[in-house]
């Protein structure tokens, strides 16, 4: 008890939020088109919302407090937007194909087989793999001044003139500025709260081929490649060695547990993570476990809170929310590109890595991420057959 009190820190706990801010705002309108085009009414769209805040929130605090490393979870992104273009699939049969995803997930973790295909990325790789996927978020803040010049500008100087006077609280810093000038600039749109509690909703799971086919694979799919292997190279590249087995392990017991209310999929994040691991969570990498714990709070709130925090988060402008998100993920790019380029016998695979998966390329419904690896280690084993 008294040692995370000890550890706790202003610095790790906006870490949190902003991680919590940025993966909610970034993509919650997706889940809301997932559970729509399941035929989802406004108390099972709002359980959703509760299995999936409650699902991060728990296994981002219990992973990081027994590790003591920044393990942050998230849902399933391309999973969502897998659902979303989905048709046909009644939700009972949804649920179903949800528990053979988890099942498929658990077996890949307790068998330690995804944690085996891990080992074999060099930190190269991994590294390149990190900037790439993040690097499109540094991207979309220097974009956003088109549109909101004084909002982002402001926090741009301000993150700058924290990082030279208080470099511990450059980004809360930045924060407290881009709330402000929105709020200044009448951007802020507090309408869309709704002050209510979620409750569950359970959907007793039906299964059919269809759904099995259609839904259940491709989930379990884009779930591991495009989020797990970023998630577990995120973690590789910013130095921590967290238990890869046992996290997808629990990953997928919550997913188990929680899909008949509409936990769909839970994995490793790695963009959110990134913003709890870097140098802006705190000083002492030993202590940016509790940004992740602090963001597991964060989450079990918007659960259980349902509408009112989904509002709440949705009522920052997006420019903020880009702006915020690419200040926080400088430091973190620019160490995983250092990384990446570090070796000269990587450097070639590291760069293809980096370029295919910041390109966004996306082939049979896969994303960036995986080729990039895949691309990576193509140029790796190329120049091994070389070598020899």
């Amino acid at each position: 008890m008294t040692s995370w009190l000890r550890d706790l820190s202003v610095s790790a706990v906006v870490a949190g939020f902003v991680a919590v801010l940025v993966g909610f705002t970034s993509s919650v309108a997706i889940v809301f088109q997932a559970a729509q085009a399941l035929g989802a009414t406004p108390a099972q769209t709002s359980s959703w919302m509760w299995a999936l805040g409650l699902g991060m929130g728990v296994t981002s605090l219990g992973l990081s407090l027994w590790s003591r490393q920044p393990v942050l979870t998230a849902w399933s992104t391309p999973g969502a937007a897998l659902i979303a273009a989905t048709s046909g699939i009644p939700m009972a049969e949804a649920i179903g194909a949800f528990l053979v995803c988890a099942a498929l997930i658990i077996l890949f973790g307790t068998t330690g087989w995804f944690e085996r295909l891990m080992d074999r990325i060099p930190l190269a790789v991994a590294s390149a793999l990190l900037a790439g996927v993040l690097a499109r978020f540094g991207l979309d803040a220097v974009l956003t001044v088109k549109t909101a010049p004084l909002l982002v500008l402001s926090m741009a100087a301000a993150y700058l003139l924290g990082k030279r006077l208080w470099p511990r609280y450059a980004v809360p810093g930045v924060l407290l500025v881009g709330v402000a000038v929105a709020a200044g600039q009448g951007r802020l749109h507090w309408g869309a709260v709704e002050w209510a509690w979620a409750q569950p909703v359970w959907t007793t799971p039906a299964f059919s081929v269809a759904a099995l086919i259609g839904v259940a694979l491709p989930l379990f799919l884009v779930t591991m490649a495009s989020q797990n292997l970023p998630g577990v190279a995120a973690q590789r590249a910013s130095g921590y060695r967290a238990p890869v087995s046992r996290s997808i392990t629990v990953t997928g017991l919550a997913s188990l547990l929680l899909a008949p209310f509409g936990g769909y999929a839970f994995n490793l994040a790695a963009i959110t993570a990134a913003i709890c691991m870097g140098p802006e969570a705190h000083a002492d990498p030993r202590r940016r476990y509790l940004a992740a714990c602090a963001a597991g709070v964060f989450y079990i709130a918007v659960g259980l809170a349902g509408g009112a925090v989904v509002g709440l988060l949705v009522a920052f402008p997006r420019e903020l929310v880009a702006a915020i998100a690419g200040l926080a993920l400088l430091g973190t790019i620019a160490g995983g590109l250092s990384a990446a380029l570090k070796e000269e016998k990587h450097r070639d695979a590291a760069i293809l890595t980096f370029l295919v998966t910041l390109s966004g390329l996306n082939l049979l419904g896969i994303g960036s991420a995986f080729w990039g690896v895949v691309a990576g280690s193509v140029a790796l084993l190329v120049q091994h057959l070389r070598s020899r």
